[in-house]
């Protein structure tokens, strides 16, 4: 079986990665957890960063069957949505997505979002399976960073774990969400995500450390055993829940929540249009916490 080519992209503005993963017999590929550019002081949003993907595909000749997100984002806007248009394939997530759409449904007092996830065109559950091309992708409930994550390990030899677990000298997801939990987390990553081969490759989602050398993206399973400062060998579920419920208390809240939640539950789309022609993002007010995610409302 052949190995994926895997093309990473960094999106400086967000310190998010996105891919594409091809299989090399088939040229048929997966785009995972992509992003729009956003100029929040002018509501203006543009595909540059997008349209290098685009141009990546093209270039090497491969056909879109899935544009793959690890949950919905709250530090970016997807463009799968966007690059659906532009390339085809089929806009997959987990189904908890059903849980997050119903809570910001209310949130943000959307009429239009189902709340059942038929925007998206595929839910996936826990243990499901599927292929990109030749390559077999394996899908793993991996909750705690949000009710919804999930972590697509393909051919047993590339893992694509989202925001649950970062760089091993950085540490773990935040788990201050709605409905997030850090127990759930810690599970995640100890009774899932580290049991995988200890060689298996893990590709961040993010990599915020900004003393490091440049944007770090791939690590492996035994390297985050044994260096991880939150989950390591031999950390214990309360130790890990006392320290990251502790740095929860006083993280500020990702600058991009509030509008890019809002497109990122309708599967990257845009909110349909006003009266006069205009889409709107809402911005609740008062709702955040003072210094983090709790929900006043």
């Amino acid at each position: 079986m052949a190995s994926p080519v895997i093309r990473h992209f960094y999106h400086a503005a967000t310190n998010t990665f996105s891919y594409v993963v091809a299989c090399p017999e088939t040229r048929r590929c997966a785009i995972i957890d992509s992003a729009l550019d956003f100029a929040y002081n002018a509501g203006r949003i543009s595909a540059g960063f997008a349209d290098t993907i685009i141009e990546c595909v093209r270039r090497e000749g491969l056909t879109v069957e899935w544009l793959l997100e690890t949950h919905a984002h709250a530090d970016h806007i997807s463009a799968a949505a966007y690059l659906q248009a532009k390339l085809g394939g089929k806009i997959g997530i987990g189904e908890h997505i059903r849980e997050v759409q119903q809570y910001f449904k209310r949130f943000y007092d959307l009429e239009d979002i189902s709340g059942d996830g038929s925007e998206f065109d595929h839910l996936f559950a826990d243990g499901e399976q599927f292929k990109i091309g030749n390559l077999s992708v394996r899908v793993m409930h991996t909750p705690g960073h949000t009710p919804a994550c999930v972590t697509y390990v393909v051919n047993e030899e590339a893992a694509f774990v989202g925001d649950t677990i970062f760089m091993p000298d950085y540490g773990t997801a935040r788990c201050d969400f709605p409905n997030g939990s850090s127990r759930a987390l810690y599970r995640s990553i100890r009774d899932k995500i580290l049991t995988l081969p200890p060689d298996l490759k893990l590709y961040m989602c993010h990599d915020y450390r900004p003393d490091a050398p440049g944007p770090r993206y791939v690590t492996t399973v035994q390297d985050e055993r044994e260096r991880n400062p939150l989950v390591h060998d031999g950390t214990s579920e309360d130790q890990f829940v006392k320290i990251r419920d502790s740095i929860d208390q006083v993280l500020a809240a990702p600058q991009y929540i509030l509008p890019s939640l809002q497109i990122n539950i309708r599967a990257g789309h845009m909110p349909p249009p006003e009266a006069n022609g205009i889409r709107y993002l809402k911005i609740p007010l008062n709702v955040l916490g003072k210094n983090n995610l709790a929900l006043d409302f």
